[in-house]
């Protein structure tokens, strides 16, 4: 747990930076284990969010302060990355936008906020997934459990497995990381593990949402000179073809790399390829080796 005190660094403030550095790697090190941990229930978390979201549903996470924080670099990462509608992924931040960046008093004590952020956004359809590295964050556990009450599914991300958050999602994801170097600072350690989650979670449900194709992330927007040069790459990974045609398709596509591929690879006019990879529900894989 974040809040108990580490032996090994009682006595940090006394010690060089080297050894402060040395501390702290040490720790470090000890997160990607933890997270390893929770393979199964990432996993499994992945495909039911996945699930969720191709019956129409939006995933939606919950956080306040660091938690929150870390929640929504994860989700504005999205859009850019896997062109995704802005809307699908979205936070419940305790304190509202302010707190992204400011420390907002009693925010992540407020359950009645949090209710009715639930109720505003949240349907039987949705996911939500709460983060807090307590588990015991007032705002962050009446989300779920306001959420559970709707329908929604409920993943916890937590670093104590028998925390109040963890006992009411449906699923718990609960990287056991220890106490910090810093007593407390759940910035640290515990949040170092929720940002390997999200990650890993986000990565996983796009995956399964056919944004990718073999490692290619072929729905990222071309919108600047070094993505455009990224989306030609993709074409000629994808297509098998030489730079130029990837350069022509890409051209003739508007920047669609998905349909790009398919243009160059089976020689076809946009409105051709634009058919065919809707016939397959925008799956490039099936397309391409049909």
């Amino acid at each position: 747990m974040s809040q108990e005190r580490l032996e090994a660094s009682l006595d940090i403030d006394q010690r060089s930076a080297r050894e402060i550095v040395r501390i702290i790697q040490e720790q470090d090190a000890l997160v990607a284990a933890a997270v390893a941990a929770e393979a199964d229930r990432i996993a499994h978390a992945i495909d039911q969010i996945a699930d969720r979201l191709k019956h129409g549903g939006r995933l939606f996470y919950a956080g306040a302060g660091t938690s929150g924080r870390i929640a929504m670099l994860d989700a504005s990462e999205l859009p850019p990355t896997y062109g995704i509608d802005p809307s699908l992924v979205r936070v419940l931040m305790a304190g509202g936008e302010r707190a992204f960046l400011h420390a907002v008093e009693g925010a992540e004590d407020d359950e009645e906020a949090a209710i009715e952020a639930v109720n505003a956004e949240v349907n039987g359809e949705d996911a939500v997934v709460g983060i807090a590295a307590s588990g015991t964050t007032p705002y962050t556990v009446a989300a779920i459990r306001r959420a559970n009450m709707l329908g929604a599914l409920t993943v916890a991300v937590t670093s104590n497995p028998n925390s109040p958050l963890a006992s009411e999602a449906d699923i718990a994801i609960a990287p056991q990381t220890g106490p910090e170097v810093i007593m407390g600072s759940s910035r640290m350690k515990s949040g170092t593990a929720q940002k390997l989650v999200l990650n890993t979670l986000s990565t996983g449900v796009m995956i399964r949402l056919g944004r990718v194709y073999s490692n290619l992330m072929t729905d990222m927007p071309a919108t600047n000179e070094k993505l455009r040069n990224r989306a030609v790459r993709m074409v000629e990974l994808a297509a098998g073809v030489p730079r130029p045609a990837a350069v022509q398709a890409i051209r003739d596509a508007g920047g669609n790399v998905k349909l790009a591929a398919i243009m160059a690879k089976k020689k076809m006019a946009l409105d051709d390829a634009r058919a065919l990879l809707e016939a397959h529900h925008g799956n490039l894989r099936e397309v391409l080796e049909t």
